[in-house]
């Protein structure tokens, strides 16, 4: 049986010496149930009694902990969401405009001749190419 979100979360959070708090549970909900990397403002914006101090805070755990990523837009917000290894690998669609952001997911035989190019890419410097993030950066139906 595939072991749940929360549970891999508490485990990697054990392994960090640290636990799966009600509010490290609240921001792990929040950012699953996202559809792209969020912002404080909007994962503040999605639930009432987290407090911002305390998001920083857990967030800075769940990221030393490999729960969270951090994800750098064209703004000067900081984005956040779970690791590839809880949601899948994906890239990111980036709005140049106002700075929204999108996951997307490549179909497979796509992903895969990426992977292959990208890799012999790197190998012609000398690099060993262990995976890759690929953010498309345009504007966002709203923008447009």
């Amino acid at each position: 049986m595939a072991a749940t979100v929360h549970e891999v979360v508490a485990e990697k959070l054990h392994a960090h010496a640290q636990r799966l708090t009600p509010a490290r549970r609240d921001i792990v909900d929040v950012l699953a149930g996202a559809a792209g990397p969020l912002t404080i403002p909007e994962i503040l914006a999605t639930r009432t009694g987290l407090a911002q101090s305390s998001v920083y805070r857990n967030l800075a755990v769940l990221e030393s902990a490999g729960v969270v990523t951090r994800v750098v837009g064209n703004d000067e917000f900081g984005r956040f969401e779970l690791a590839e290894d809880l949601i899948g690998h994906h890239h990111h669609l980036m709005c140049e405009e106002c700075g929204a952001m999108l996951d997307v997911t490549v179909p497979p035989e796509i992903e895969h001749q990426l992977d292959e190019a990208l890799s012999r890419l790197a190998a012609s410097s000398g690099f060993t190419l262990h995976h890759h993030r690929l953010d498309l950066v345009g504007r966002c139906a709203k923008c447009r």
